[in-house]
């Protein structure tokens, strides 16, 4: 038996863990699976002659758990008049009394979910009656 650790950056929550494992676990010679979504790390514990830590590999890249979240990033430039089109995700406002900024304020284009792309998960798009 052999243990190979990948780091999974897009293995956020919980629902990820459940998803990774359903995953491996479809793959022959897969023994046992440990992983944290709080480490974004899975530990996979495995017979080499069933299976490679190649295969291994593509299975995760396949599912999008190997790539890196894309999302934007928010930037540290207050926004004025002036530099509205520098920053991103930054709306803050800054008064001649105070002198310094006194607000802020987070626009996500998504109504969905702020986290998409979810790797394994898709928006709900209408009510879903049990």
């Amino acid at each position: 038996m052999k243990i190979a650790t990948f780091s999974l950056p897009m293995m956020y929550g919980d629902h990820h863990v459940i998803a990774v494992k359903e995953l491996l676990t479809a793959l022959p010679g897969i023994t046992d699976i440990y992983a944290s979504s709080a480490f974004q790390t899975v530990e996979v514990q495995y017979d080499e002659s069933s299976v490679t830590e190649a295969e291994i590999t593509a299975q995760l890249e396949q599912a999008g758990y190997l790539g890196e979240l894309s999302m934007p990033v928010e930037t540290g430039v207050v926004t004025m008049d002036r530099e509205r089109d520098k920053a991103f995700f930054r709306h803050t406002a800054a008064f001649a009394q105070l002198g310094t900024s006194v607000g802020f304020g987070q626009q996500i284009p998504e109504v969905t979910r702020p986290l998409w792309p979810c790797p394994g998960i898709t928006p709900v798009r209408e009510k879903q009656m049990d």
